[in-house]
């Protein structure tokens, strides 16, 4: 006999998704980063018309797109590879290769934790795996 209606158990965290929101938010603030170098390239880089004006377009509706895809388990090394891209880009517009860089450096740290978060979840020390306090 019950004292009342049994309640649901408490869905489990789910880590990766918070984690996914953050790296599709890193990958919209890029976008928005690399947009704004429009502005450099149509001053110093020949133009909105150039080649380069057109690669820093392709960039940013590549980053986009790669914000949607983060929930899967390869677009995370889709972004990576777009930092080299980007990265790559310093050939066209010097400006390009400076924004690579340091998107490359919080790229480097969304690995990091990644990997640190995979860790803590193996071993049970993440606070949504522990029992809740009474």
């Amino acid at each position: 006999m019950t004292d009342g209606p049994e309640r649901p158990a408490a869905p489990r965290r789910d880590p990766w998704r918070s984690f996914r929101a953050v790296q599709s938010g890193i990958l919209v603030i890029e976008a928005i980063v690399v947009a704004l170098a429009l502005l450099v390239v149509a001053r110093l880089g020949g133009g909105l018309g150039s080649v380069a004006g057109g690669v820093v377009l392709a960039l940013v509706a590549a980053l986009l797109v790669t914000s949607g895809l983060v929930r899967f388990r390869w677009g995370l090394w889709v972004a990576v590879a777009l930092q080299v891209a980007l990265i790559g880009c310093v050939v066209l517009q010097t400006a390009l290769g400076f924004i690579g860089v340091v998107f490359a450096l919080v790229w480097g740290y969304v690995l990091w934790v990644r990997r640190d978060v995979a860790r803590r979840l193996a071993a049970g020390r993440l606070p949504g795996q522990q029992p809740p306090a009474s």
